[in-house]
């Protein structure tokens, strides 16, 4: 056992380490005035995404940052970094930059991952990263680069290159010449075309490789004759001919374990196509017009296939007893889509005595297969949006191991009590679209373990009641119920939901023609945490004393309704609401607008608690159509409109400008700047003390007073003080020990 001092030593090191403060915890350590810092686990995190930079704030970064976000900026150029900086990890996605240059990232020796995604960048310099012996991760897409002649990049380390959607036409000999050790590489969403089969030959240590819609039309026999790594092949999108020969093709993937080639105009399989592919486990093929395939001929060598999808491929050939007897290892299957029939479904399933997931979705089924009672281990089914017959829904009673049902849009008018009395492991049941007036009594009774249950659009006049669950038993894994679309009726007084479904989280009741819910609503469910009311016709929010009764409320959702107006005080008994959805009411320009906005800036800490109060990431995601759906609210055009003020109140930007009226629309932000309200005396600027990180958990973020040399030093000398102390103490009390024994072993 070591000795006393070495416990000593190591935890002075612990505590002069630059990461940690005197109290034990991590020590805050220099973070931009722009930006905002805090600890990932223990890496030093500095977040500047989205504020609005020209440049980075190098004088401001700490050197022992690990991770530097600036994603989302106005940057067009990256200067040298400070020397001996320690970064791992530079995001610089969606700014405005358009050439990469090697002296930009000269000295960064720890540097291993880097995102320059959604820039205009059509230059890379080639030795882009020769300081980072290290470097392994490198994404760019979404840029227009140029033609590349010669070698793209120079790092002998890159395991990962992501240059989809790069406008690149053609890949000349040399280009991945010196990027040799890449395992994952997508050339998605570029023009290819056509393949040159030398451009992949050095790529020997290939795993992964995708090339979705990249227009392709032809595939040449020796592509990948260097690729026999490669165990992930995508080629989705494409637009391959009919005279491409798959093959030779895959006869150089013997290790290829996943290939999909959904939606790429193929229009034959031959026989032998997958004779080298022993080791294909899951194979998609699915929104191709394969009406004259055999399927059983196809997949006669796939002993080890493990999924296979098949949706929307138009099939015609009928399925045999034959089809699936060489590939009795599939667990998923995929059919959703073709013209299928009860009686060849019988026979070909058969030998499938594995499955664990069945799609039967959309193939104009009128009943069912009476085959479900071999499927020992089958946990998810889907045969929504079939033409079935109520009478043939008992076909589905054998079924005890099943885990996820979807019957919806089944042309269902009435579900026996006893269709899901063996269905004990049932954690997933969707019935929407079917027109269910009424449910009987006990159907759920023994869904003991039912997780969620959707009931959306089955013409329900009244809510759930008692007599559909077993009665004094609390189903305590039901957290989920969805009842979006049914004209419900409620009483004006009574709890909505039985008293089994108190563990309940999770409530959809959109779109049910609601005006009102009795303040006793939720008597029964006072866990939930997310509550959805949109589209309903709620007009007063005096009218919301049912929200009383949900103290764990953390999601609430408004949205299209009919308010005017709402005060934070309906949210007083709420203090767990991190998120409030308003979008889509005629909100009054009044002072209501800004106490909601200093509640969520002030008290909450954070505008993103009103979602349309800023951009989200919908608004802004490159490639993509931007709807900008924010927070408007209108003034009373018989109310004289009111004189700009420049407010500087806690939690507020000034608002300087003169306003030129030309319309009484107003966003909630440019409201809150001109309007002459008060903040509220009830909000005060305060942030929360624990911030989530990407993985859910909570890391606090140590609490310190300035960060001075002073401090730093008279702390320092405050523990060197205690820990000499320490020692001397321990000191003492060992050599008094040795003394007594010596005396007592004399006497």
């Amino acid at each position: 056992m070591p000795p006393v001092w070495y416990y000593l030593m190591l935890a002075s090191a612990v505590f002069f380490s630059p990461g940690y403060s005197f109290n034990g915890e991590q020590a805050e350590l220099e973070c931009p005035d722009d930006c905002d810092c805090h600890y990932f686990r223990i890496n030093w995190v500095t977040d500047c995404s989205n504020s609005n930079l020209t440049q980075i704030p190098y004088d401001e970064l700490s050197l022992n940052v690990y991770v530097l976000d600036m994603n989302d900026n106005l940057i067009s150029e990256i200067k040298p970094f400070p020397a001996d900086i320690k970064m791992r990890r530079l995001q610089m996605a969606d700014n405005a930059m358009n050439e990469l240059k090697k002296e930009s990232f000269q000295g960064l020796h720890y540097l291993i991952d880097a995102d320059f995604s959604g820039n205009r960048i059509s230059k890379v310099d080639p030795d882009l990263f020769e300081d980072s012996a290290g470097f392994i991760t490198l994404e760019l897409q979404n840029n227009p680069l140029e033609p590349v002649e010669g070698p793209f990049l120079s790092i002998s380390t890159l395991l990962y290159l992501d240059i989809s959607n790069c406008t690149l036409k053609y890949l000349n000999d040399h280009f991945f010449e010196n990027i040799s050790a890449l395992t994952t590489l997508d050339l998605s969403e570029n023009p290819l075309n056509l393949l040159n089969s030398r451009a992949f030959e050095p790529l020997t240590s290939l795993e992964t490789l995708k090339m979705n819609h990249c227009n392709l039309t032809l595939i040449t026999d020796d592509t990948f004759v260097a690729q026999q790594n490669l165990k992930t092949l995508e080629l989705i999108g494409n637009n391959f001919v009919k005279h491409t020969e798959w093959a030779p093709v895959f006869s150089h993937l013997q290790l290829l374990e996943y290939l999909s080639l959904r939606n790429s105009h193929i229009y034959h399989l031959s026989e032998s196509m997958f004779d080298k592919n022993h080791y294909l486990r899951k194979l998609i093929l699915a929104e191709n017009d394969l009406s004259g395939l055999d399927v059983g001929e196809t997949i006669k060598n796939l002993q080890n296939l493990d999924t296979l999808d098949l949706s929307y491929c138009n099939l015609t050939v009928p399925l045999s007893e034959d089809t699936f007897a060489n590939a009795t290892k599939i667990r998923s299957l995929y059919l959703s889509g073709n013209t299928l029939f009860a009686s060849d479904l019988l026979v070909a399933l058969s030998p499938l005595t594995n499955l664990q997931k069945l799609s039967l979705s959309n193939c104009g089924l009128r009943r069912l297969p009476d085959t479900f009672h071999k499927f020992k281990s089958l946990q998810e089914l889907d045969i929504s949006h079939n033409p079935l017959n109520d009478a043939f829904v008992k076909l589905l009673a054998p079924l005890e191991t099943l885990e996820y049902l979807n019957m919806g849009y089944s042309n269902l008018s009435h579900i026996a009590p006893t269709s899901f009395s063996k269905m004990t492991s049932m954690r997933r049941l969707i019935l929407s679209g079917n027109d269910l007036n009424n449910l009987e009594a006990g159907l759920f009774g023994n869904l003991t373990r039912l997780e969620s249950l959707e009931l959306n659009f089955c013409g329900l006049r009244r809510p759930l009641n008692a007599t559909l669950f077993f009665n004094n038993l609390t189903y305590t894994n039901l957290t989920e119920l969805q009842l979006a679309g049914n004209p419900l009726r409620v009483s004006k007084t009574g709890p909505l939901l039985p008293k089994q479904l108190s563990r309940l989280q999770t409530l959809d009741l959109s779109n049910c023609n609601l005006t009102f819910l009795p303040p006793e609503a939720f008597y029964w469910t006072r866990n939930i945490t997310s509550l959805t009311l949109a589209g309903n016709f709620f007009t007063a929010p005096t009218d919301m004393r049912f929200l009383e009764l949900l103290p764990k409320l953390e999601v609430l959702d408004l949205t299209y309704n009919n308010l005017t107006t709402f005060s934070p005080k309906q949210l007083s008994l709420n203090p767990q609401v991190i998120k409030l959805k308003l979008i889509g009411n005629p909100w009054k320009c009044d002072c209501a607008v800004a106490d909601l906005w200093d509640w969520a800036r002030m008290q909450k800490g954070d505008l993103g608690v009103l979602e349309g109060s800023t951009l989200g990431a919908a608004d802004v995601t490159v490639g993509k159509t931007k709807r900008k759906r924010l927070l408007v609210c209108n003034y009373d055009e018989k109310v004289p409109l009111p004189l700009v003020m420049n407010k500087t109140a806690t939690g507020r930007k000034p608002f300087k400008q003169q306003r030129t009226v030309s319309t009484t629309n107003r966003t909630w932000a440019k409201y809150v700047r001109e309007s002459g309200c008060e903040p509220s005396p009830d909000f005060t600027l305060q942030r929360a003390p624990r911030a989530a990180n990407d993985d859910g958990e909570k890391i606090r973020i140590a609490e310190h007073g300035p960060n001075n040399w002073a401090s730093a030093a008279i702390n320092a000398c405050v523990v060197y003080v205690t820990l000499i102390t320490v020692v001397g103490v321990l000191f003492l009390i060992t050599k008094r020990k040795r003394i007594e024994r010596h005396v007592n072993k004399n006497n």
